[in-house]
């Protein structure tokens, strides 16, 4: 049974006074031990004398939530510990408390941004009830005049009986990290909120780099990549995913591979056939062609101008970006493309007056510059491994993950599972594809897709696929970047991201400073620990004590829209992932 009408300040929750203020905590005198005694009020336990326990303290304007953090005894009265004495009320323990928030004292739920004022020495703590602090969360991230609709997660820590109901808006709103050590519950807390999401009518889609949420989750597609039944084809490819592919060196390789690319869109553009142009030489009208033949632009020799006026007129078809053109026909364009740049002056002795304006013949030293980049593509264009991931030898249709993510916006479906786990790890090929994946969602936040249906990206393992490059021995190093752009620029878009890693510390800082939400379950590495504490603003130091000391399941929510940090234990999902550690007791 609860109260009708909540009163934080009622005499039965006294715990003590304030006899010491800090600009980060306050201290309080307990007169008597007994008053940490548990006791039960309304059918809810209240727990006054333990680490982790909520408590008011009413101030002159304000009131204040706090929590405890320290209970010890003072020096003189630590000689003389034992039982008797306790239950005599003999001792008078000392606390420390952290203040997490300020709120009106004539509206407990009118909670103040920040704190604007302190307790005064002598202010009055009180136990907190739990359906005080399950209310403040639940209000958490609503603006005023907006429905408040929490969606339970699990329960505090520190009082089980008290549920954890937030705005799933203050979760993912401003982007979201759940980070922790294996075995701290992590992947069960990414299917929880995946479930949450589900339950609520919202959309997500979810990069499942092992393949272990394999549950039945209501409204599913689940997609297997790297069978070749789905492919991101390459024509959904951005040029610079091409170049992360074929990694060509700076000086020689770089220029011929955009100018082949450009010279096979042409030939796309123009459906194969050679281009025409009627010119005046001397006052007669004469045609200059530039040839095409099986599907490449033979350049040496070739009238230019055609070419050139039919570049100026579908520049922006040809510059978009993207790799709209047959990758079979690439290596023989290259080649062609190792021309001179002009024809030689005299042809049979006679003055050639057109030198300018045809391209010469073939430049072997190109070519040799050439014969590296050349193989390398075709080994990956003719890899089974790359055909299966990009399709380079099949045709863009319905099957196609780019349709995939098109059809699943529109349609009814609410989770879009993209399962990784049989991808290989070997030339960053997981890498590149989940960083196209990225950008073709960027591209799409940009033009507006995720305005009236908003989609949660979750990138489980995320270590494994942003803060990567792709670099060798002549390629310059390009970041796989797509990732880090959703995060500075998606969330006015409509397009929420939520990465799950046991590794925050590989995490581009700048990806993690823009998460505005963060779930941390245990973290013992100190660099980790280092890693979220200079991006979480609002997780002190007295917070963030707790990390290694977390059990299974239990996490630190906090974030942009949490006036306080909540130590919580999240609920087990229906749909429990499948990563457990195989048993050596099994024999």
């Amino acid at each position: 049974m609860s109260n009708p009408k909540i009163n934080p300040f009622r005499h039965e929750f006294f715990l003590g006074y304030i006899n010491q203020v800090f600009p980060q905590f306050v201290k309080v005198h307990f007169p008597s031990s007994v008053l940490l005694n548990g006791f039960t009020h309304y059918g809810e336990e209240f727990n006054g004398g333990i680490v982790g326990t909520f408590v008011i303290v009413e101030g002159h304007k304000y009131g204040f939530l706090g929590r405890i953090t320290e209970l010890a005894l003072p020096e003189s009265e630590r000689l003389s510990l034992n039982e008797r004495a306790f239950q005599t009320s003999d001792f008078h323990p000392t606390g420390k408390i952290e203040i997490l928030l300020s709120f009106d004292l004539y509206n407990p739920f009118k909670v103040k941004k920040g704190l604007t004022a302190y307790p005064n020495i002598g202010a009055k703590v009180f136990v907190s009830s739990g359906e005080l602090v399950q209310k403040y969360m639940s209000r958490f991230g609503v603006k005023e005049g907006e429905i408040s609709n929490p969606e339970k997660l699990g329960c505090l820590v520190s009082n089980p009986s008290t549920a954890v109901k937030v705005n799933l808006q203050s979760i993912f709103g401003r982007h979201c990290a759940v980070v922790g050590t294996t075995g701290g519950g992590k992947s069960y807390t990414v299917s929880r909120l995946i479930e949450s999401l589900i339950s609520t009518g919202n959309k997500a889609i979810l990069i499942d780099a092992t393949g272990e949420y394999n549950g039945k989750y209501d409204g599913v597609e689940s997609i297997e990549i790297g069978d070749g039944t789905h492919v991101f084809h390459y024509s959904q490819l951005t040029i610079d995913d091409l170049f992360y592919l074929f990694r060509p060196s700076s000086k020689v390789q770089v220029p011929k591979l955009m100018e082949a690319i450009r010279s096979l869109k042409i030939v796309e553009l123009n459906k194969g056939n050679s281009i025409h142009k009627i010119v005046n030489v001397n006052g007669n009208e004469q045609t200059v062609i530039t040839k095409i033949e099986k599907g490449v632009i033979k350049k040496a020799g070739s009238d230019k101008r055609p070419y050139e006026e039919f570049y100026y007129k579908n520049i922006s078809n040809i510059e978009d970006g993207y790799s709209n053109f047959n990758i079979e026909r690439l290596t023989f364009q290259i080649t062609e493309e190792s021309v001179w740049d002009t024809a030689k002056a005299t042809i049979n002795g006679i003055k050639n007056t057109t030198v300018n304006e045809r391209w010469g013949d073939r430049n072997d030293g190109d070519v040799s510059h050439c014969i590296s980049l050349i193989s390398r593509i075709n080994n990956i264009v003719s890899t089974s491994i790359y055909q299966n991931i990009f399709g380079f030898k099949k045709q863009y249709d319905e099957n196609d993950i780019s349709k995939v993510i098109d059809n699943f916006i529109k349609g009814d479906n609410c989770l879009l599972r993209l399962n990784f786990g049989n991808i290989p790890f070997d030339f960053q090929i997981r890498e590149i594809l989940a960083n196209a994946i990225g950008k073709f969602m960027l591209n799409k936040a940009r033009d507006g897709q995720f305005k009236s249906t908003p989609v949660v990206l979750f990138i489980d393992e995320a270590h494994q696929f942003l803060n990567k490059t792709v670099k060798d021995e002549y390629f310059d190093v390009k970041p796989l970047d797509s990732f880090d752009s959703i995060a500075k620029e998606c969330r006015k878009h409509g397009l929420f991201l939520c990465i799950a890693t046991q590794m925050p510390r590989d995490i581009p800082q700048g990806t993690l400073s823009q998460m505005g939400t963060f779930i941390v379950h245990r973290l013992i590495n100190y660099n980790d620990k280092e890693a979220i504490s200079s991006a979480c603003s609002s997780a002190n130091k007295n917070t963030l004590d707790f990390l290694p000391i977390l059990g299974e399941g239990e996490a630190i929510l906090t974030g942009v829209d949490f006036p306080m940090p909540i130590i919580m234990k999240f609920d087990e999902p229906d749909n429990k992932p499948n990563s457990g550690t195989p048993s050596l007791n099994n024999k």
